[in-house]
């Protein structure tokens, strides 16, 4: 590695929905705060690539990432990306506690719910 290559000691893997506008937007705020390209995102909603673990269908409904060889799913896919931006990673090891992370997961399956609400909302906010 040359001295000006990114450090990629932290290494996650995401798989994100680039056709949902609210995911979209997510992962653009998340590249700008990722200035040592630890993430690597993926979107899958044109076509999954051959690296997706799992079935496209699943990587659109739930949002999915790999940290250090293990597939995580939910808040816990969340807290893997957080851990690899600095200015996140005290929310993300602080989602290691089980408790704490059964608490996001909570909150990350309500927002499941009202998702296709939120991302009409955000659809017509930006026709205007």
């Amino acid at each position: 590695m040359t001295a000006s290559a990114p450090s990629r000691a932290h290494c996650v893997t995401v798989w994100y929905d680039g056709g949902c506008p609210l995911c979209a937007r997510e992962i653009a705020w998340l590249r700008r705060l990722d200035r040592a390209r630890r993430i690597d995102f993926v979107d899958v909603a044109a076509g999954a690539p051959a690296s997706c673990p799992i079935d496209r269908a699943d990587l659109l409904a739930r949002f999915h990432a790999r940290e250090n060889g293990a597939l995580l799913s939910g808040a816990a896919a969340f807290a893997a990306m957080w851990r690899a931006i600095p200015l996140l990673r005290p929310l993300g090891l602080i989602a290691r506690n089980r408790g704490v992370l059964a608490g996001f997961e909570a909150g990350y399956r309500l927002f499941l719910r009202i998702r296709p609400r939120l991302q009409r909302l955000v659809l017509r906010w930006e026709r205007r």
